[in-house]
Formats: C-alpha cells, structure tokens, sequence
C-alpha cells in the first residue's frame, strides 16, 4: 500500500506518522507499506506533515492520486464530500478511496462500479488530541472497517501487522456507532462536570474536586471495562433508597436535575437486571420520583 493523505490535520497526520514510524522500525513491512506524503488546501500544513513523516509535500491532487494507490481523505467531515467531488474525474482504477470520518459510510464514495476503485471508512475510536505527539498512543487504538471487501481486507491486514485491533461494521450503522463513540467519550465529560461542580458548590476546589475523587472515577470506569455495567452498578438507585434520592433532587438545580433525570432512569435499567427479585412496588416508586 502506498498511502497518500489529502488534508493535514490531527488524524491525517497522526496515521501517517504511526504507520511510517512502524515502517522505519520493521524493514520487511516497508517493502509493501509507503507512505507517499500529503496533500492541504493549506500548503505549509501539507509540508508540516511531509516533514513529520519523512513524505513528499504535494502541490495538487493530481500529484498525491498518481502517486498512491491508497488515497485517505483525513479532512473534517464536512470537507470529505467537497473533497470526493474533486476527485472524480481521476484515473481512480484499482485505487483504495478512504476517508476516516466515524458518522460517514463509504457509500458517500459513489460511481465505484463503474470508475472501478474500491471504497472505505476506516475509522480509529480514538481521541487525537494533537498531531505531533499522540500517534505514540495509537497503538492502543481499535478500528472499525466498512467499504468494499477488497478494500476492508488490505486494511485489516495492515492494522493487525501494526498491533491493532479491528471490527467491521455495516455501513447503515456508521451513525448510530458514531453517537456511541460521542456518548462513551464526550458525554461522559458532561456528566463528570456536573458532579465536580456540585462538588465545588460544596466547597472543593476545581483541582481538589478532581484529585479528591480520582480513585471512585477511575475504578468505577475500570470495574465496568472489566466486569460490565450491570455487575458494577452500586449507590442508591440500585438499593431502592428512595429518600435518599429525594434528598439529591431536593437540592439539584434545574440543569442538575436533568442530568440526574437521564442517568437516574437509564440507572433504574441497569438495576432491574441486576436485581431481577426486588420488589417490583418499591422499583415503581423510585422510578416515578427519577422521572421527576
């Protein structure tokens, strides 16, 4: 595979970096993986990147299609389409056409029948937080793989040679995985936030509220990695103590109540299978007052 990247952001460059980075320390790999370069609507983010990956900088898409047979668009979401449109008209025959984006399915990749190159999403479930040191961490990273089977095989191959784990999707779930990935790494933050801020209210310090409650967050997240949320799930919604759930929503604000609203009743799901023999009055009673 000799992969070229059109867009020079934090992803983009974060990939390349980690696949030439394996290439340098792996010799046999590098006889069939390449990176050619990049490829920027902004030339001097295009020649960071080739610096960066030891590539080739670029001047048009003509330059990066002719020079790869791997083409990943590594731009925001809402430039891969704008992108694709350029692209088109390119000799694209047995070329591999990616974009990274995790909402997005291959099938914004149309005409492959009859331009005859193969479509997919390669998407990394990981949070790439800058684009010159974090590719040190991608090894830790999972893939999810959609698109044509030719195309899916190639970059299944190479994932697993670099270490990684992958998993193919269907392309009509993209959305609802992405909402996933949203939910199990953005608004997890929403709720933390809520809570330190009660915290603060209590009077702790942001950086007090943080380190004071380290180990219950830390173990709580690694107790549901490990053993599920059902088996990890204690606290008194679990215990049916309703007056103690009164006392919570006594003193929540409004935008506090609603927080504790949504958790509370998805809460109340996970109790009921862990705790199939409570009392079915008492789960009633503790679901109406977390409804609000």
């Amino acid at each position: 595979m000799n992969i070229g990247f059109i867009g020079a952001g934090r992803a983009g460059c974060s990939l390349g970096k980690y696949i030439s980075e394996f290439c340098i320390k792996n010799p046999v790999f590098a006889e069939n993986t390449n990176i050619t370069g990049y490829y920027s609507s902004k030339p001097e983010d295009a020649q960071w990147a080739a610096d960066f990956t030891n590539s080739a900088c670029f001047a048009d898409l003509n330059a990066v299609v002719t020079a790869s047979d791997t083409i990943v668009i590594s731009t925001p979401d809402g430039a891969v389409m704008k992108v694709w449109d350029s692209l088109i008209d390119f000799d694209l025959r047995g070329k591999i056409i990616c974009h990274l984006s995790g909402s997005l399915s291959s099938d914004v990749f149309s005409i492959n029948e009859v331009k005859g190159f193969y479509p997919v999403s390669v998407h990394p479930l990981f949070a790439f937080s800058n684009k010159d040191s974090i590719y040190k961490q991608l090894n830790k990273a999972g893939f999810t793989l959609e698109g044509h089977e030719y195309a899916v095989n190639a970059w299944k191959n190479l994932l697993s040679q670099l270490g990684n784990k992958v998993v193919e999707i269907d392309g009509s779930v993209k959305a609802k995985y992405h909402a996933a990935a949203s939910i199990l790494s953005n608004h997890v933050l929403a709720v933390l936030a809520t809570g330190y801020e009660l915290l603060e209210e209590c009077g702790f310090s942001s950086e007090e509220a943080r380190s004071f409650t380290k180990g219950l967050v830390s173990d709580n997240i690694a107790n549901a990695i490990e053993k599920g949320c059902v088996e990890s799930l204690t606290g008194p919604i679990e215990r049916n103590d309703i007056a103690t759930v009164n006392k919570h929503l006594s003193v929540l604000s409004k935008a506090q109540k609603e927080v504790y609203h949504a958790c509370g009743n998805k809460l109340l799901q996970i109790s009921a299978q862990k705790n199939r023999h409570s009392c079915p009055k008492t789960q009633m009673a503790i679901r109406l007052k977390v409804r609000g």
